[in-house]
């Protein structure tokens, strides 16, 4: 994304804020967020990050590591999109943590508003 594009000031702004605050996370792992195909930033349990763009198609992307997930949207200037993700244990996660040292951690990515 270019400066203009990222611009707050801009009148016709439209953001996507991604908030990680959910119980539900192991708090584990960083989630790594992209707006369009551009990493725009990472995400630790407790963080929220908002991303201006300008109006019209967008594809937001959040990225564990391990497992990611995709939204795509559609803002209208002055649209605040919000989203909530998780990353969240699987069913054999911990079973295998304790065998292995390491297990699936899956990412999910909710739109709140």
């Amino acid at each position: 994304m270019d400066a203009a594009t990222r611009d707050l000031t801009r009148p016709d702004a439209a953001h996507i804020t991604v908030v990680r605050t959910s119980d539900e996370d192991v708090q584990q792992r960083q989630i790594v967020v992209k707006v369009d195909g551009e990493r725009v930033g990472e995400l630790m349990f407790g963080e929220t990050m908002t991303i201006p763009v300008k109006p019209g198609r967008h594809e937001l992307l959040v990225d564990n590591t391990w497992n990611r997930k995709k939204v795509d949207l559609n803002l209208a200037a002055g649209e605040q999109a919000r989203f909530r993700t998780v990353s969240r244990a699987g069913r054999f996660t911990w079973f295998l943590v304790g065998m292995l040292g390491a297990g699936p951690i899956y990412v999910s990515v909710e739109r709140e508003n």
